[in-house]
C-alpha cells in the first residue's frame, strides 16, 4: 500500500452509514459528494470492490459536500441522511450517484416517492433542513482526517493515497484485508 499521510481521526462508530460485517478484516470509508464527477467513477469501483471482497469488507460512506463547486450537494447528502432516517440510506445514495446531473429538489423527491418513503417527512426534513449537522459533522471529521478534495479514502483507518481505479483500489483493500 502507499505511503499515508493521514489518519481518520472520527473512528467508525453506529453513526456512520455501513454496508458490510462489523467483523470484516478491511473497512473502506470514503468521504464523498454526490455532485463531484469523480465520486460518480469511485461509485462504481466501490460497487466493485464489494462485489469481488464480499463479507471481508466493510464500506463507510461519510458526505463530504464542496459546495463551492458543488451547488447540489450539500441538499443531496441532506436527502440521503434525510432516507437514511427512514431507513433507506444506502438505496438513496445509489439513486444519486445514478442521477448525478439531477439532484434539484423535485429530483430528490421523485426518488424519495421511488423508494416509498413518507414524501410529507421527506419533504419536511429537506426544508427544515433537519440533517445539516450531520452532515457537517461528517464533513468537519473530514477536514480533521486531512480530507481536501473527493472521493478520499481511507483503508483500515490509515488514508489511501494511491490510484483509485478498481485494480489498484482492489489490490489495496486484498492486501488489508490479508
Amino acid at each position: 500500500m502507499s505511503q499515508t499521510q493521514a489518519h481518520l481521526t472520527v473512528p467508525v462508530s453506529d453513526r456512520d452509514h455501513i454496508a458490510g460485517p462489523d467483523d470484516a478484516p478491511v473497512t473502506l470509508v470514503e468521504y464523498g459528494d454526490y455532485e463531484c464527477p469523480y465520486c460518480g467513477q469511485a461509485y462504481l469501483i466501490v460497487q466493485h470492490a464489494q462485489q469481488q471482497l464480499g463479507d471481508r469488507l466493510r464500506f463507510v460512506f461519510r458526505n463530504f459536500p464542496l459546495t463551492s463547486s458543488h451547488p447540489h450537494a450539500e441538499q443531496a447528502a441532506e436527502a440521503a441522511e434525510a432516507a437514511g432516517a427512514q431507513g433507506q440510506f444506502w438505496p438513496m445514495h445509489d439513486l444519486l450517484y445514478e442521477n448525478q446531473n439531477a439532484l434539484d429538489i423535485p429530483a430528490l423527491a421523485q426518488y424519495a416517492d421511488q423508494l416509498g418513503l413518507d414524501l410529507d417527512r421527506f419533504n419536511e426534513d429537506l426544508r427544515d433542513h433537519r440533517y445539516v449537522d450531520r452532515v457537517r459533522e461528517d464533513f468537519m471529521s473530514g477536514v480533521r482526517s486531512g480530507v481536501n478534495g473527493t472521493p478520499t479514502f481511507f483503508i483500515n483507518g490509515d488514508r489511501y493515497d494511491g490510484n483509485w481505479d478498481a485494480g489498484s483500489l482492489i489490490s489495496a483493500l486484498e492486501e488489508a484485508a490479508g
